[in-house]
């Protein structure tokens, strides 16, 4: 898709509003268009999440050859990295680095990716007065793309800050696979999930022949109910984390468990999450796993800096309004 041909937002939204039978079989047509393209010399990346579940469901109707491509980065859910190992044809990866090495020389995972690079760059670029201004405070312009106030105590934050643990752990081996197989990619990779990701679907469309390194995200058009549906309509089998999937009265689908996987001590979106968040259950489901989290990778000065509970008997901080980066008491 070319600059001239980027999509528009309400071209992406005529597209989330097809019926899942059209979805579907626009879908298969994009990984047959990009199979062929390719010659066969694709891969699915695979996670053990729902969306590259139902990705290797639909690319297995129609290419049963096509390998599945699974980073073990050390930092998932036990049940997670079971449930990989039961599917056939799936690639294991290492990363270079361990998880705990990254955040200490880069930093930890705050925010979403756009703030978590954007504290980095306050903190270490050399930015222009104008540009710096306009990152903490918008300018004429508007306030769009400024940091959310919450996130200025970061600035001066006992540990460093940034989005780069994704790129070391998951993208760096997959294209290092790429290279010495000469393989593709396809992911499951939704438009809904992240702006980032809809601004990426919006200039490329499904199938990026372009990109430096060639993606297919063939349900990038897709919702999370579409995902759902899906699974809930072919009885495919999801990891157990996410309990099951039910239909409410209200015709939409629901897990009745976990709603996301991925790495472990991911903190994006967390100071989102209400109680009980994402480690908070964790304690409680995984203990052994919740130490690590917070002890040996060091997540837990984070959250205590932050002000947001890790514990899952605790609701909430208590304590006078204090300076950044000040250590309050929980309430237990």
């Amino acid at each position: 898709m070319s600059e001239e041909d980027k999509m528009e937002v309400w071209e992406l939204k005529q597209l989330q509003g097809l019926p899942l039978e059209v979805k579907i079989l626009k879908t298969k047509q994009r990984i047959i268009e990009w199979y062929q393209h390719f010659n066969g010399q694709v891969y699915y990346s695979f996670s053990g999440g729902k969306d590259s579940t139902v990705l290797r469901h639909l690319i297995l109707s129609l290419f049963p050859d096509v390998p599945g491509v699974f980073v073990n980065t050390g930092n998932e859910y036990p049940e997670t990295v079971r449930f990989v190992r039961k599917q056939s044809n799936i690639i294991w990866l290492r990363p270079k680095m361990k998880l705990k090495e990254v955040y200490e020389k880069y930093g930890y995972p705050v925010g979403n990716k756009k703030l978590a690079y954007d504290i980095y760059k306050l903190r270490h670029h050399n930015l222009t007065d104008e540009y710096r201004n306009y990152l903490l405070h918008g300018d004429s312009r508007g306030s769009a793309g400024t940091i959310p106030k919450w996130s200025h105590c970061l600035l001066t934050a006992p540990f460093e800050v940034h989005n780069i643990c994704c790129e070391k752990i998951k993208k760096n081996p997959l294209k290092v696979y790429c290279k010495e197989t000469g393989r593709v990619p396809i992911t499951g990779e939704t438009a809904d999930e992240s702006k980032t990701r809809r601004d990426a679907y919006l200039a490329h469309g499904c199938n990026a022949y372009d990109e430096a390194i060639p993606k297919s995200t063939p349900l990038g058009f897709w919702t999370e109910q579409d995902i759902l549906e899906y699974l809930y309509r072919n009885n495919v089998e999801i990891c157990s984390l996410y309990g099951d999937i039910i239909k409410g009265r209200d015709g939409q689908y629901m897990l009745t468990g976990l709603p996301r996987l991925g790495c472990c001590s991911c903190l994006f979106g967390v100071h989102l999450e209400g109680y009980p968040n994402r480690f908070q259950q964790m304690e409680k489901s995984h203990p052994k796993l919740h130490w690590h989290c917070m002890k040996h990778l060091g997540v837990e000065k984070v959250l205590i800096y932050l002000r947001i509970p890790y514990r899952c008997y605790s609701k909430k901080f208590i304590g006078v309004k204090c300076k950044a980066g000040e250590q309050i008491k929980m309430i237990i």
